[in-house]
């Protein structure tokens, strides 16, 4: 959410920020119900004034006593609390009006962000690896994982639906290394602390990470009022919700393994083969909360960390730059490190690593206090995928197939595969 008194201070910045994201200017509508809130409350102080000067002059009256001003004075009061009760609710109402129309509003680009429309204006950065060179031609996750027995649509469509998958054996025991390891190599090397975090968050926790009210319908909601997690950064980022921290403990870095639900409302006809695109997946999330004067270094560093695992695991991928245009809600700068899969002959997306300033942290009342400093100032968030473990599956089984159809496990998993080096092929 942004700082209100910005916005009055810099409208034409705030406006040609939105204008380089490609939407509509909105500083005269902020600062106009900002100025209706700010002369209710200054009604309300005024009637505030009044009703104490009001009570003072109660008690001369009644010292000379004068009973008829005492009582004009008091039916006085008694209007002037009534109109204050009332005006309570306006300050109320108002203050959502003016809540709700910050909380639509994206956060601002850093200045070097590409300008752009859609995924096409984003700027690679860097390609790093080998992409495989195969003498056949190779075939996609699914079309594998089939052929081995492993990986079962059919089956998961009739117990859930569409854009559900069923892991089998060694293919699920894959999977599962795949997350164990990276979980070992961020907590190991890269110092972040593993968390286990509920599954279930409240309509506070999303609105802090600001997945509401704008995305309501790319989540999943239940019946007594909880949400299904779209990613760890949820709950991750809400351990500094309504906390002033000690700057000692900044930089704070955290990461989870969870299951992840999105109702993927908008990709109705996007990757509907395979489990590129699933209703249900499980990702490892790194989250760091840090102070305002690091936080920039910090997103070069956690990308760093989410490009680790690729480089581990052998996997050719590229790093670019999102655009104004395809840049997430909340960041003001996101780095998407996106795979090689030869059998889709693409590179696609397995991380992306966000710069959010403080906007997460005023939706979540999140402070921290400099040393010396008596006034609190809002950390700064960033996220990032440490990675998707359902897309790495399907990076390791498309570069690591051979001619028969079988998968290479990659020599750094294969201490969490019980030693087993190559999944399926002949007999």
């Amino acid at each position: 959410m942004l700082d209100i008194k910005w916005i009055r201070e810099n409208p034409e910045k705030l406006d040609e920020a939105l204008a380089r994201r490609g939407a509509p200017p909105a500083a005269a509508d902020l600062i106009k119900l900002d100025e209706a809130r700010r002369e209710h409350l200054k009604r309300l102080q005024e009637l505030q004034n009044r009703r104490n000067e009001a009570s003072r002059e109660i008690g001369k009256a009644k010292a000379t006593k004068d009973e008829t001003l005492a009582e004009r004075l008091i039916a006085e009061i008694a209007e002037i609390k009534a109109e204050i009760q009332d005006g309570e609710e306006t300050e109320r109402r108002l203050d959502g009006s003016l809540e709700d129309a910050l909380a639509r509003i994206p956060n601002l680009p850093f200045d070097d962000v590409p300008v752009g429309k859609d995924e096409a204006d984003n700027v690679e950065l860097r390609r790093v690896g080998e992409r495989p060179d195969f003498a056949f031609k190779p075939r996609e996750h699914y079309e594998l994982g089939e052929a081995m027995g492993l990986m079962d649509f059919d089956q998961a469509a009739k117990i859930s639906g569409s854009r559900f998958t069923i892991l089998k054996g060694a293919l699920a025991r894959l999977e599962r290394a795949l997350g164990q390891f990276m979980l070992d190599l961020h907590t190991s090397e890269h110092g972040y602390q593993e968390v286990a975090v509920p599954l279930l968050v409240r309509d506070e926790a999303l609105f802090g990470t600001s997945q509401l009210p704008k995305f309501a319908e790319d989540q999943f909601h239940t019946t007594e009022g909880r949400w299904l997690i779209p990613t760890a950064e949820v709950p991750l980022t809400n351990l500094a919700r309504e906390r002033i921290i000690d700057v000692a403990e900044l930089p704070m870095r955290v990461t989870a393994l969870t299951p992840c639900f999105r109702s993927e409302a908008g990709s109705a006809g996007r990757d509907t083969r395979g489990m590129l695109r699933q209703h249900q997946f499980n990702k490892v999330e790194m989250v760091s909360i840090t102070t305002s004067d690091t936080s920039v270094d910090e997103h070069e560093r956690m990308t760093g960390a989410a490009e680790e695992v690729l480089k581990r695991l052998g996997l050719a991928y590229r790093v670019v730059t999102l655009c104004t245009g395809d840049m997430g809600f909340g960041a003001r700068k996101t780095y998407d490190i996106e795979v090689w899969l030869p059998g889709q002959g693409a590179y696609r997306e397995i991380s992306s690593c966000s710069v959010c300033g403080d906007f997460q942290a005023r939706r979540m009342n999140a402070r921290y206090r400099a040393e010396g400093e008596k006034a609190a100032q809002f950390v700064h968030t960033l996220n990032g995928s440490g990675v998707a473990v359902g897309r790495a599956l399907i990076a390791v089984m498309e570069n690591y197939q051979n001619e028969d159809g079988s998968i290479t496990v990659p020599p750094v998993l294969r201490p969490y595969m019980g030693g087993i080096d190559q999944i399926g092929g002949p007999g």
